[in-house]
C-alpha cells in the first residue's frame, strides 16, 4: 500500500532569465530528495523580444511534457538598478509562469532570500555556496550550472517548506514580513 509520505510528488523549479531561464526538476518522496533533470532554456540574444519569449514558452512546455511535474515553483524577480533589465526579467518571468499554468500547475512563488536561506541556511549566500549545497543535496556528481542550481534551488526551497507548515496549505501563498498572505 503507497502511503502520500512514500508517493513521490514531481517538483520544477524556475530560476527566470530572458538569456537564460534554468530549469530544475526533482522528486520528493517523504524527507528524500531525488534529482531528475536540469538545465537551461537559452535564447538568441540577436532576437526580438516576442521570439525570445517564445523561446521560453516553448522551450518549458517541451520540458513539462517530458517530466510531467506535479508542481512548480518560480523565483520571484528583484528590482535591479535598471529598470529596463527588471522589466525584460519580468516579460521572462510571465512567459515562464504562463507556461506552467496552461500546463494547469499549481504555481508557488519564492523570494531568491526564501530560496537561500532554505538552501543555505542563510538569505545572503553567494552563487557558489547555492551551488555547492544543491549538488551535496541532491548528491550530484558535479556542480550545476547557476541558473539550473538556481532553478534546482527554488525546487528545493518548495520541497522543504511549500507542502505546508503543518496542516497549513502555503502552495500558491506568500510570505510578507514572516506571515503567511
Amino acid at each position: 500500500m503507497t502511503t502520500a509520505a512514500t508517493t513521490p510528488i514531481r517538483i520544477l523549479g524556475i530560476d527566470p532569465g530572458l538569456r537564460s531561464t534554468g530549469f530544475g526538476v526533482i522528486d520528493k518522496a517523504g524527507n528524500t530528495l531525488a534529482y531528475v533533470a536540469s538545465g537551461c532554456v537559452k535564447t538568441d540574444a540577436e532576437g526580438s523580444l516576442p521570439q525570445r519569449i517564445k523561446t521560453i514558452l516553448d522551450g518549458l512546455a517541451e520540458i513539462i511534457a517530458t517530466y510531467r511535474p506535479q508542481q512548480a515553483a518560480v523565483e520571484i524577480v528583484f528590482v535591479n538598478v535598471n529598470p529596463q533589465s527588471t522589466l525584460l526579467l519580468g516579460q521572462a518571468r510571465g512567459a515562464a509562469i504562463s507556461a506552467l499554468v496552461t500546463a494547469n500547475l499549481p504555481v508557488a512563488e519564492y523570494t531568491a532570500l526564501q530560496v537561500k536561506q532554505a538552501v543555505v541556511g542563510h538569505g545572503k549566500a553567494a552563487k557558489e555556496q547555492v551551488q555547492a549545497m544543491v549538488a551535496r543535496l541532491l548528491d550530484l556528481p558535479g556542480t550545476p550550472s547557476a541558473d539550473a542550481a538556481d532553478a534546482l534551488a527554488c525546487a528545493i526551497a518548495h520541497a522543504h517548506g511549500g507542502q505546508g507548515m503543518g496542516a497549513l496549505p502555503t502552495l500558491g501563498k506568500r510570505m510578507r514580513n514572516g506571515r503567511l498572505v
